[in-house]
Order: structure tokens, then sequence, then C-alpha cells
């Protein structure tokens, strides 16, 4: 999950391909059951190049403490990504958990803390760094531990005009589905739909995340949007009633997950 969180405007023009398809399937995906909030700490970091193999070095030091947190229950996944597509000054790296509480999240972080994980050299030589926390209400899984997958996170911003419940509406009727047909079908592995707990950017960003099984499920999921486009032409214009795609952006990564 995450990075910059935590994909492509041609995918939310993809899944919006549900706001035109006949009412019985309309009924069907309004049904999808929002779940019990899932909270995701993520850390962001702006890392030299020449530290990116002690980058490396530090997330294996830090598996013991979260594959504990797993087993005990404190957490349901977490995992680290390197960026594939760099941008001036933004992150190369990051780190993740997540947990069904806040306590959750938080009683990990403090562990890192005292382990001193956090005060490391290679993150002591960040040229930037950020922490966030993140809910989703609308996410699914497969369980298992994946080393060099691909995430795909895309941001969108909502209009300020868009329901209160803009979320809750796309997630179910747009969103999920789609991403729950992928699953079933192998190619993702894990996705969310994220907003910020603690706003520390401008409420009404929404992140969609998701784990490919390979390189290949990139391909498989740019086919689905395509698909999904031409058998809705309209859908575009119906979503575009909710979100403002100026501030869109994607993100590619790396990475390395485990789920339980």
């Amino acid at each position: 999950m995450k990075n910059n969180p935590g994909r492509a405007f041609v995918v939310v023009c993809a899944l919006a391909a549900a706001v035109s398809w006949p009412a019985p399937a309309r009924a069907q995906m309004s049904d999808t059951k929002e779940k019990p909030p899932m909270y995701s700490y993520v850390s962001d970091w702006t890392i030299a190049r020449a530290q990116w193999a002690d980058m490396e070095k530090g997330n294996a030091s830090d598996e013991p403490i979260l594959s504990k947190a797993l087993a005990a229950g404190t957490l349901i996944g977490y995992g680290n990504d390197s960026t594939l597509m760099h941008q001036p000054d933004a992150s190369t790296h990051d780190d993740w958990w997540s947990s069904m509480s806040l306590a959750g999240l938080l009683n990990v972080l403090e562990q890192f803390y005292k382990a001193g994980n956090a005060t490391s050299p290679v993150l002591e030589g960040a040229t930037k760094h950020s922490d966030s926390i993140y809910v989703s209400r609308h996410y699914n899984w497969h369980s298992g531990s994946w080393k060099g997958v691909y995430t795909r996170v895309s941001t969108y911003k909502l209009k300020a005009d868009a329901p209160d419940d803009a979320v809750e509406v796309l997630s179910k009727n747009l969103f999920v589905p789609v991403l729950e047909k992928l699953m079933a079908d192998g190619v993702v592995h894990e996705y969310e739909i994220d907003e910020e707990a603690f706003h520390t950017e401008a409420p009404g960003t929404i992140m969609i995340a998701v784990i490919m099984a390979n390189a290949e499920g990139l391909d498989k999921y740019n086919a689905a949007v395509r698909d999904a486009v031409k058998a809705s032409p309209l859908a575009v214009p119906a979503l575009g009633s909710m979100v403002d795609f100026n501030p869109h952006r994607d993100y590619l990564l790396r990475t390395n997950a485990t789920f339980k």
C-alpha cells in the first residue's frame, strides 16, 4: 500500500462504468458492506541513492517487531516500498503497518522508538521525512507474504460540492466491485481506499492503493480498465460530477508485504 498515499485517471474511469450498468447490477454492488475501519501508519523517506542498500538492511531489522505484532493480532499487515518512478525531492522509500485500531498502530510505533529503530543512521540521513495515518472502510487482502511485487497508488480530490457520502458511494458502487473481481482472479493481493485519519493535508483526498500479484498484473489491471471504459462511455462525466481530476497523481512502487 502506500507511499505518498496508501491509481490512474483511467482507472477511475473504468471503475466508474458501474454507474451506467443495468439496475440489477447496481443494486447488487450497492450491497457491498462497509467494513470496520482499518488504520495504516506510513512513514515516507527521501534517501540518497548511496544509502538504498542500508535502507534494505534497516527494513530487515524491523521484521522481528512487525512479525511478532502480526502473530499477536496487533497488526493485520505490514510492509515497505521503494519508489520506481522518481521525482525531484519526492520520497524514495516508505515503511507501513496496518491495524484494526489506532492503539495497535501506535503501540508498534512505540516499540520502534524503544528499540532505537526510528533513529538508525540511514533514517537520520534522510533529506526529507513525513508520517501519515490513514483510515479505510473499503479494503480486502489475501493472506500471505510477497517480496518484489508492485503497488500502484492513485490520489484523487473530491470536489468541494461533492456529497458527504461521496467516498462511500464511489467505493461501494464503483471501486470495490471491480477490485474484488481482480482479487478473485488472482491479479490483486490487496487493495484499500484510504482517507487521512489525521489531516496533515486538506480534507477530501481519496487514495486507492492496489498491490499486484506480479508485473503482469499491471497489464491485466489496465486491460480491465479499457474493457470497462468501452462498456460505459458515459461513465466519465458521471464520475466527474464528484471528482476534480486536476490534482490527480499516480505512484508505482516495488513492494514487500505480509498480511495475516
